[in-house]
């Protein structure tokens, strides 16, 4: 059965939110689906990819070539869509008149992109390294669940003293940490 969402928008600063709410119609009898969290992929700053974790047991298996091709074509789209407005939000008034002093949010590029089937969110970090967290259609909470995901690479990884810049992550208690959090929240 297909869920149908209508979407608000709200302006907030300079940004355009879009929260999804359910429509009354079709909904109201429906089962709920699980919330399901059914991958992740962690890309460095040039592209390559240095992690992925399926969380979920009915997916498609792909090869690592076509992760590895996954990675590079997200992160040369997400180049394109950071350019395509790379002064955003700023009014021509204020552009002119504070051009000297400061300077413009770094454009964010694709964020979020959603199908019938999943969802993806993008995370990108000051430095670079983009969190791809694939989920189902109806899991809320998205920033929330990368936020705590970001919190678990920085203690885990980057305060490892073994773990070197931009090369694959091989560290087993981040991956412990990661998959217990992931089951607390498909197990919901």
């Amino acid at each position: 059965m297909a869920y149908s969402f209508l979407h608000t928008a709200h302006h907030v600063g300079s940004k355009l939110a879009v929260y999804p709410v359910e429509s009354q119609g079709s909904l109201a009898h429906a089962p709920r689906q699980n919330r399901t969290i059914f991958a992740l992929i962690i890309i460095n700053k040039a592209g390559g990819l240095v992690y992925n974790k399926n969380f979920h047991d009915g997916l498609n298996q792909i090869s690592t070539n076509d992760y590895l091709v996954l990675a590079g074509t997200f992160h040369g789209v997400h180049a394109i869509t950071a350019r395509l407005n790379p002064l955003k939000g700023l009014p021509q008034a204020t552009k002119d008149a504070s051009a000297a002093n400061s300077r413009p949010d770094p454009p964010s590029g694709l964020e979020s992109l959603e199908s019938e089937n999943f969802r993806m969110q993008c995370f990108n970090t000051l430095t670079g390294t983009k969190f791809l967290l694939f989920t189902d259609t109806t899991q809320t909470n998205g920033d929330i669940t990368m936020k705590k995901i970001y919190d678990l690479y920085a203690d885990y990884v980057m305060k490892n003293p073994f773990y070197s810049l931009e090369m694959p992550i091989r560290c087993e208690i981040f991956d412990r940490k990661l998959l217990s959090y992931i089951r607390e929240i498909n197990n919901r």
